[in-house]
């Protein structure tokens, strides 16, 4: 059984549930807070390329790592259909490796809280600290307290080409307070004309951060000029009603 792990099915549904080129203000916002970047980008968690290539599209020099090598396999088909490429690395958030100083490291869509431990996150940023060049920036985003700790058991389902159906079956474990963590059992099921070809486990956890709590953690690890911004609005205060909390902090 695997931890957060992205494997074959998962991915599928990855790919299916969040194609290239659809956005939830992510694209539009890093888009805009990235302009005028010359030098080069990382996207951590970077999944099948939903934010890299349109930021790749926009003359951006990004790069990515993941670790799990089937969303890199997405991720190199979807680079290789629009004639582009990029370095993509198997990697995880604590054991990347940045090739030059950074101008930028970009983790969005709550990625970062795959970390499902304050010490994985810390080392992470810490991690992500040492990659940038002096005055590169961190932009990070967090999905909401509520947002997680809401989350009920439950089913979906996707149409998978050409002729077959994705079933994924949620179950809610446990929510650890304490420890800021949800876990959940994933349960994939691939199926054609009725009968199950294959199954997938995968155990899901998310780790909740409170604002001031990554403020003063990033603070701490030597970044300053915080801006927190809610819902892909930069520099307006967060509320309660944002799907979305973003950071950015640059190293001093």
């Amino acid at each position: 059984m695997m931890n957060n792990r992205y494997g074959k099915l998962a991915s599928l549904v990855y790919h299916l549930d969040k194609p290239v080129g659809r956005s939830f203000g992510d694209v539009e916002y890093y888009l805009e807070r990235l302009q005028g970047t010359s030098g080069p980008i990382l996207e951590p968690a970077v999944g099948t390329g939903r934010i890299l290539i349109p930021l790749l599209q926009a003359g951006l020099d990004i790069s990515g790592f993941d670790l799990s090598q089937e969303m890199l396999d997405y991720c190199q088909r979807e680079l290789g259909l629009r004639s582009l490429n990029t370095k993509l690395q198997l990697a995880g958030f604590t054991d990347f490796t940045a090739h030059r100083p950074l101008e930028a490291i970009v983790v969005p869509a709550g990625s970062f809280q795959l970390l499902d431990s304050f010490e994985q996150g810390m080392a992470a940023l810490s991690r992500f600290h040492a990659s940038l060049k002096p005055g590169g920036r961190l932009l990070l985003d967090l999905d909401p307290v509520a947002a997680i700790v809401s989350v009920q058991s439950g089913m979906r389902t996707w149409s998978a080409p050409p002729h077959g159906l994705i079933t994924l079956n949620a179950t809610a474990l446990e929510k650890d307070y304490c420890a800021q963590v949800t876990r959940e059992m994933h349960r994939y099921e691939l199926w054609e004309h009725g009968v199950l070809l294959e199954t997938q486990l995968e155990q899901f956890s998310l780790r909740w951060w409170g604002v001031q709590e990554l403020r003063m953690a990033l603070e701490q690890l030597g970044f300053g000029e915080i801006v927190i911004s809610g819902g892909y609005q930069y520099g307006k205060t967060p509320q309660d009603t944002d799907g979305i909390i973003s950071f950015e902090a640059r190293k001093l």
